[in-house]
């Protein structure tokens, strides 16, 4: 199971599946697994305006690593995760192999996380070349060669010695990133998706006392013209489906009774 989040194939058509983070937590991670993706997407193109969205990516990741103290949060998710999986084992229809796989998985995610130690993220944001960049970012059209003449130098030279940089400060984020994105994987693993039917475009949902429910998500057939807004918190949640024409109107809510599934993670 691990080896799959460092082969992600980024290029494949993704599934009409729509998702709400029901705690901070969760919307944080989603948007690490977001940026980490779009970075490493960005890093194989060869071309400089690539190379530019990559860089784009790498310092909105650093910008959530900065904020709040987000290595401790995923390693707290990594222990919960554990002691729920371990304590399956004295269940007897669950595949002890396979479960064994998963814990130690999660073990290894969280092994590389302590090694890193808190202050991974240091080097990243000692580097000059990046600060400058970041820097100069906040001004509409700021990273203009004639503002910016080494990044303009940098980006041209040959992808082998960029990537060379790139999977240099991917190394520094990594085992964050890896370990957030094996835990999506496991907390949307973790629940079938229900069959369910929302009256007249609506669907609304009260979740039951003390629930520890992270993630809502939402699936629509591929050939479907609506698309779903969702919104909520951890109390309760509604999904409004929406008729969607074009870019220049409106979307409406559907008065039609639609038919989806949904996954309370």
């Amino acid at each position: 199971m691990g080896k799959q989040f460092e082969n992600l194939d980024l290029n494949s058509r993704r599934s009409p599946e729509y998702e709400l983070p029901l705690s901070e937590r969760m919307r944080t991670f989603l948007r690490l697994e977001f940026l980490y993706q779009q970075y490493s997407y960005f890093t194989e193109i060869t071309t400089d305006w690539a190379s530019r969205g990559a860089i784009t990516s790498l310092l909105e990741v650093m910008a959530i690593l900065t904020r709040g103290d987000i290595r401790s949060d995923v390693h707290k998710e990594l222990d919960r995760h554990i002691g729920i999986l371990t304590s399956y084992h004295s269940q007897p229809t669950v595949d002890p192999d396979r479960l064994n796989i998963m814990v130690e998985n999660l073990t290894t995610r969280r092994d590389a996380l302590r090694a890193i130690g808190t202050n991974f993220i240091q080097p990243l944001r000692d580097n000059e070349f990046l600060s400058a960049i970041k820097h100069r970012s906040t001004i509409p059209g700021g990273t203009c060669e004639f503002d910016l003449p080494e990044f303009s130098h940098w980006l041209r030279q040959i992808h082998e010695r960029r990537k060379q940089d790139f999977d240099l400060w991917l190394g520094m984020i990594k085992p964050v990133c890896n370990a957030v994105v094996e835990l999506l994987w496991l907390i949307r693993e973790s629940t079938k998706p229900m069959e369910k039917s929302a009256t007249n475009g609506m669907y609304q949902h009260k979740m039951p006392p003390y629930s520890h429910d992270q993630l809502v998500r939402v699936t629509l057939p591929e050939e479907s013209y609506l698309f779903p807004e969702i919104s909520g918190n951890q109390h309760r949640f509604t999904v409004r489906f929406l008729e969607w024409c074009d870019i220049n109107q409106r979307a409406i809510q559907t008065h039609d009774d639609i038919l989806f599934k949904i996954s309370i993670c």
